[in-house]
Formats: structure tokens, C-alpha cells, sequence
């Protein structure tokens, strides 16, 4: 039976570091604070952003929500946008998505300075990750993933990841992320030829492309040996919550698998509280 990759326990040991990094900014008067901006009442977003809010309050810092208005104009977005950037007192900015359709065209990742850029989405904070360089931020999720992996002892260098998607959120900086810890990277998409094959060939699979329950025991090695990452976020035809990968059927075909919810998610809010301490000690500089 596979091993049950639960972020909890991960989760608990960073909050226990983040609430010293976060008093030793205090005791130089920094206390490191988040504007998130938050564009009508979708209500996945409203949740995901009480739940960030929720942990950055976790360690002491502040984590201010912007409700703004689902019919803002497109000049008044921006100069609330602008506003945040340039206020010296926040340290962390970023826009939840998705933004109605008339501000959809917004590439925001570009306008939060990279210093604020928590989300990692920014084209400095992408140049650092493709050098292998830490300056930058860090994508939240992928940044959780790495976490998750290194914090159950699973081996990265030299073996064979296979993401699958090639979003701008997970799949890339998941593949430069894994190069980065020398492993060897294929990313797969819907134009993959013979995803099967790829798959059985691998040690690691990142799933992030959105399909429910899609990555089945034809998709694996009969040698059993494969850890999988499920980072999808689906609702099945009962309307049940669960991942891109088929969890209950495949754990005997796996050694390591991360359950949806439990996994992935809780890293990703966690990895934002990191950026939030990074950001917030850079400004001492």
C-alpha cells in the first residue's frame, strides 16, 4: 500500500518556523503584511482567500482583503492595483484569480513589483527560477510541491518526472523547479503522444491538468515504484471533491501518492506564507 503524503505534518513544522521568522521581523519593526485584491464574489475565490488570510494571520502577520466591486472599471482596478504596489507598509501583493470577464486581458503578474510578487507569476521571478538562482519568488504550488517531496525523503536527482500540464501556475515552473533539482523532466500535455508510455516510465508524476480522477493504473509501472503528486482540484457527476488522479484505485500500483484535499492544497497557502516572510525581510535591505 502506498505511502499517504498528508501536508499536515509539513504544514505544522513550517508554521512553527514562520512564526519565529516573523517575530524576529517584528523585533525590528517590520511586521509583514499581505493586500490581496479580491474582484466580485466568486465564491471559490472567496474562500480560497479567507483561507490565506486565515494562515497568514496563523504566524502574525497581516493579510489584508480588497473586496472590490465585480463591475470596478478597468482605470479603477488598476489604480487600486497601483496603489497597493506602491505602498511602502505592504509586502506582499497579489490579485486572486479569476478576474471577471471585462479585467480578464489584465496580465496583473506583470504589474505587482517583483519584490511584492508572492505569487511568483512576475517575468524577474520566472528569469531567477530558469538560472536555478533564489532571489526570486518562488509559484506557490510548485513551490509546495518541492516541499512535500523533500520533506518525505523522496528523491529528485536523477530520476524521471513526468508533469503533466503546462499551465503558467504549475506545469512549467513545476518542470524547471524538478530540473532544478536534477531530475530529468518531461512535460506532457493534451498533444502528448502516447501518454501512457511516458508514464510507466516514471519515478515521479505531477498531475495538474484538471480532469477527474484521469491518471488510472494503465498510466503506471506494474514495478510500483512511482510517486504521484496529484495537484488537481475536480468535482466529480456526484459532485464529490476529489483529484485528477484515481486515488482509491491505484494506491497498490504506487509507493507515494498525495490525497485531494489534504495534499497539495495546504502547501500551496503555506509556500504563499514564505513568500510573504521572504518579501517582508527583503525590504530591509
Amino acid at each position: 500500500m502506498a505511502k499517504i503524503l498528508f501536508a499536515k505534518p509539513t504544514v505544522e513544522k513550517i508554521v512553527v518556523r514562520l512564526k519565529s521568522e516573523c517575530e524576529a521581523l517584528k523585533n525590528k519593526n517590520i511586521t509583514p503584511k499581505l493586500r490581496v485584491l479580491l474582484v466580485g464574489e466568486h465564491a471559490p475565490s472567496v474562500l480560497y482567500t479567507r483561507n490565506k488570510k486565515k494562515f497568514i494571520e496563523s504566524f502574525g502577520g497581516i493579510c489584508e482583503i480588497l473586496n472590490l466591486p465585480a463591475a470596478i472599471t478597468e482605470e479603477e482596478f488598476l489604480g487600486k492595483l497601483n496603489e497597493a504596489s506602491n505602498d511602502q507598509s505592504i509586502h506582499g501583493l497579489f490579485v486572486q484569480l479569476p478576474l471577471p470577464k471585462h479585467l480578464s486581458h489584465i496580465d496583473v503578474g506583470q504589474l505587482v513589483p517583483p519584490a511584492k510578487d508572492v505569487d511568483g507569476f512576475h517575468a524577474e521571478s520566472l528569469y531567477h527560477l530558469l538560472r536555478g538562482e533564489d532571489q526570486g519568488m518562488v509559484s506557490c504550488t510548485p513551490k509546495g510541491i518541492i516541499t512535500l517531496l523533500k520533506e518525505n525523503n523522496i528523491e529528485m536527482s536523477g530520476k524521471n518526472a513526468v508533469v503533466i500540464g503546462r499551465s503558467m501556475i504549475v506545469g512549467k515552473p513545476m518542470s524547471m523547479l524538478l530540473t532544478n533539482e536534477n531530475a530529468t523532466v518531461t512535460m506532457c500535455h493534451s498533444r502528448t503522444k502516447d501518454l501512457k508510455e511516458i508514464t510507466k516510465r516514471a519515478d515521479i508524476i505531477i498531475c495538474a491538468l484538471g480532469k477527474a480522477r484521469f491518471l488510472t493504473k494503465e498510466y503506471l509501472s506494474p514495478s510500483q515504484d512511482v510517486t504521484i503528486i496529484d495537484v488537481g482540484i475536480n468535482h466529480d457527476e456526484n459532485g464529490v471533491l476529489c483529484g485528477d488522479a484515481d486515488f482509491e484505485h491505484i494506491q497498490e500500483y504506487c509507493c507515494a501518492i498525495s490525497p485531494v484535499p489534504g495534499g497539495v492544497g495546504p502547501l500551496t497557502i503555506a509556500s504563499l506564507g514564505e513568500n510573504l516572510i521572504k518579501a517582508a525581510s527583503g525590504s530591509l535591505q
